[in-house]
């Protein structure tokens, strides 16, 4: 077992003995570590915490405050490397040196105050080397602190604190949380004058860290990973990061460092965190080994085997490439995306949730060289799937088995292969009206509505051309002919926003004006009309249906769908059947209860839905062989 030190010490201890085995007296801040996050509201809290614990406790030799685990490893050439607790020790260094630049301007006004001279002398052996004579500072720009951390803009900000103590103005965290604990010092020395040393005391003395001492940086890597793994505010990527550091070669560590930096600059410019490219890839990696299991969280995924999924040579390189498709696509930019393709991101971009994003991962790295060529006909098979099954089952459920076979079909034949039988389209659509699928269908129809329609706003806003609030003296409708009518598709239409908030509840000759001056095809044609109508609303809703359900029949392969029976049961006056439906090689199973069906991918799911009195007391109709065995293991 690798060999490590543990002790309590208080802030005063650990920074000036923390060095006694290091080649020089230097804490630093590793480059795969992440950028100072403390924001001044977490550096408010620890002053108050630490000001109310000093205030309240009655022997001020014996309280302690607890700040937590510090985990480093000495290196020895270097100085003692911050594995864990980095946030909390540059907090401390921008507090400390915001108490010795207070006491520095006290000492100007009372040169002969030996009290605040020692603790000058105490507070800056923390932070600088000191005259080994006098303990006297002397050379603020020798100091014990050093952020080497590739993707931290600020670090020059934060060294330049350290050394000067000067107030700068600016969004750094570093700036911002320096000037709060200044004017807080500054405060409290005016508020409680005959405690201010005091609390500088205890600062030094009383509150306490629990440093954990490696001898070497695959063993700090370890306890810093099975903090975190317990429950420590770090992201996934954060843990990635040190695991992808740790196996590095000493000659390979400095480009691992610039590649990190690369990621995380092109993942800052846009919508998406690491953590999200490390998600994606996730399903390119169980495409290539035709995993369709259920998931798992990230760091289990990653960390499975050791963290050999992360032994990969070419994974950098990978997230990379796949963090600039990414970003590419959220931009619309032209290098990925025709105008066409443009569009149905868009309309992707507003669905309920990322799954279209793990085919289209898969995808990527299938036609690395002509994926654009090819990514707008991939899309239309992958949105048409995705929209046409949340308007029949709008959960997560219903598509995640679908797609993981599609992510597997992706990576072995370059096509999604999605296929759907439309059953009862119209009337699933007019049930469907206000669900969570109405903006991205709404936008999918204004595009195919005119194919010259160019990309819509982002902000874009939903438009009820009849308003959902109206004015008797405008509208003579009465409340139930409205209610019928206000949530219909045909009376709902994709609208720039600043002009929908214009539009308000309006009566229509008014709106009509802005409407002329949308930029939306299908918007402006609405001048057309001189009144809007029940009859309007419902002829505008079958061709808003019409529209979708030719565009979704052109891009799903559409085939009859196979229905077997595999159970019925009747009991008194009810009644369960289970069919199994095959469309296009997708299984479903269907149970019925009294009428009401509901559809499952797996058939142990839907067995154990079935209710148990049925089974033991209701009488067989017909079952399989099959379904009396699960059945049977059931009860």
């Amino acid at each position: 077992m690798a060999e490590l030190s543990v002790s309590k010490k208080n802030i005063y201890s650990y920074l000036t003995d923390s060095f006694q085995e290091s080649k020089v007296k230097l804490f630093i801040i590793p480059e795969y570590q992440r950028p100072y996050s403390w924001d001044v509201e977490k550096c408010d809290i620890l002053w108050n915490d630490i000001k109310d614990f000093h205030q309240k406790i009655e022997n001020r030799q014996q309280g302690e405050y607890f700040l937590g685990t510090i985990v480093t490893c000495i290196e020895g050439a270097s100085g003692v490397h911050i594995i864990d607790g980095q946030q909390r020790i540059t907090s401390f260094f921008l507090m400390l040196r915001a108490f010795y630049t207070k006491l520095e301007a006290m000492l100007n006004e009372s040169p002969s105050d030996d009290e605040i001279q020692g603790l000058m002398n105490q507070i800056g052996s923390c932070i600088w080397d000191v005259n080994p004579m006098s303990k006297k500072v002397t050379d603020k720009t020798q100091i014990h602190i050093k952020s080497l951390v590739a993707t931290e803009k600020d670090n020059d900000i934060f060294h330049s604190i350290i050394r000067t103590g000067e107030i700068i103005q600016g969004k750094s965290n570093y700036s911002q949380n320096y000037n709060y604990f200044f004017n807080q010092c500054d405060e409290y020395a005016r508020k409680y004058p005959m405690d201010w040393k005091e609390l500088c005391l205890s600062v030094l003395n009383q509150c306490i860290v629990l440093p954990i001492e490696c001898k070497d940086l695959d063993a700090a890597l370890t306890i810093f990973s099975t903090l975190n793994d317990r429950g420590l505010p770090l992201s996934d990527s954060d843990i990635f990061k040190a695991e992808l550091y740790r196996l590095q070669s000493d000659g390979q560590k400095e480009a691992f460092t610039q590649q990190w930096k690369d990621l995380s600059e092109v993942v800052d410019d846009s919508r998406m965190s690491i953590n999200d490219i490390f998600r994606y890839y996730t399903h390119n990696i169980r495409a290539v080994s035709e995993d369709k299991s259920k998931e798992i969280g990230l760091r289990k995924f990653y960390s499975d085997n050791k963290y050999e999924k992360l032994k990969d040579p070419n994974i950098m390189d990978n997230l990379y490439k796949l963090s600039v498709f990414w970003s590419n696509i959220n931009k619309y930019d032209d290098s990925v995306c025709t105008e066409e393709t443009k569009k149905y991101i868009h309309c992707l971009q507003c669905y309920p949730n990322e799954y279209w994003k793990y085919p289209t991962t898969v995808f990527f790295f299938k036609h690395n060289s002509d994926y654009k060529e090819k990514l707008s006909d991939f899309l239309k098979n992958l949105l048409s799937f995705l929209f046409v099954k949340f308007i029949e089952n709008p959960t997560v459920n219903a598509i995640k088995d679908p797609i993981f076979q599609a992510c597997i079909d992706v990576y072995k034949t370059g096509r999604a292969n999605l296929s759907y039988a439309l059953v009862d389209f119209e009337n699933k659509m007019n049930a469907l009206s206000s669900s969570k699928i109405s903006k991205p269908i709404l936008l999918l129809n204004s595009y195919l509505y005119d194919e010259n329609q160019a990309l819509l706003p982002a902000d874009f806003h939903i438009e009820h051309i009849f308003p959902q609030k109206w004015d008797n003296t405008y509208f003579t409708w009465s409340k139930e002919e409205a209610d019928k009518h206000i949530n219909m598709f045909g009376n709902k239409i994709a609208f720039e926003s600043k002009l929908n908030i214009q539009a308000s509840n309006g009566f229509y000759s008014k709106k009509k004006q802005l409407y002329a001056k949308s930029e939306i095809i299908e918007v402006k044609s609405l001048d057309n009309y001189n009144d809007w109508t029940a009859d309007d609303i419902q002829v505008r809703t079958n061709a808003v249906i019409q529209r979708l359900k030719v565009f979704f029949e052109q891009h799903l392969s559409s085939t009859e769908t196979k229905i077997d029976c595999l159970l019925e049961y009747e009991g008194g006056s009810s009644n369960v059947i289970l069919n199994k439906h095959t469309t296009a090689g997708t299984v479903t199973y269907c149970l019925n209860v009294d009428g009401i069906e509901e559809s499952f991918y797996s058939l142990e799911e839907t067995i154990s839905k079935i209710d148990r009195g049925m089974i033991r007391f209701g009488t067989k109709k017909f079952s399989t062989i099959e379904i009396d065995t699960l059945i049977a293991a059931m009860l």
